[in-house]
């Protein structure tokens, strides 16, 4: 800590050129803010009629991103292909580095409420509801893919946005996704 006024002194009495000015005032954002680069994230927050999600660390911000959702948005999953995201409190359970989307985080859909929906309905719930970037093949469309919904039920960002998601979660992290 002596060091770090010492060299805050050093600032102030002009000493430090510009450059070095810079980097320290970086060094000190870094040290000294409460959400660095690599918060880990504790929740993940979707908001459907918004095409929101929210990454939030200890009850902060970290970062939000717009998504494109299931091609059929509207109104919770209840049965594999009817192109619904889901709604309702879940898991990050897998997170996988090679995915046909760049990568993924898989989301605990479904959880126990619906498989028994889905039970009393008779129909299969659907699995593998992932949060992806975009397939190679339009990677360079980049935030172009949020002019549709366009997946089968799961949440995508870029690409950029994904690599930067994927670092921040770690397996178990509590998604809830809202209507």
């Amino acid at each position: 800590m002596i060091f770090l006024f010492s060299l805050f002194l050093l600032l102030l009495t002009g000493i430090l050129d510009s450059m070095k000015k810079v980097f320290f005032s970086f060094i000190l954002l870094l040290l000294f803010s409460p959400l660095s680069f690599a918060t880990p994230v504790d929740k993940i927050i979707i908001v459907k009629s918004q095409r929101l999600m929210t990454l939030i660390s200890k009850e902060q911000v970290v970062r939000q991103f717009e998504v494109s959702l299931g091609k059929n948005p509207i109104g919770a999953k209840i049965q594999r292909g009817d192109e619904k995201t889901p709604e309702g409190r879940y898991k990050i359970d897998y997170k996988k580095p090679n995915s046909s989307f760049h990568r993924a985080l898989r989301i605990s859909y479904p959880n126990r409420a619906d498989r028994a929906r889905a039970k009393a309905l008779g129909v299969d719930p659907g699995g593998d509801i992932m949060i992806h970037g975009l397939d190679p093949r339009y990677a360079g469309f980049g935030s172009l893919h949020l002019l549709v919904d366009w997946t089968n039920g799961c949440i995508a960002v870029t690409n950029p946005e994904i690599e930067e998601i994927y670092a921040l979660v770690s397996e178990g992290t509590e998604v809830v996704i809202f209507p």
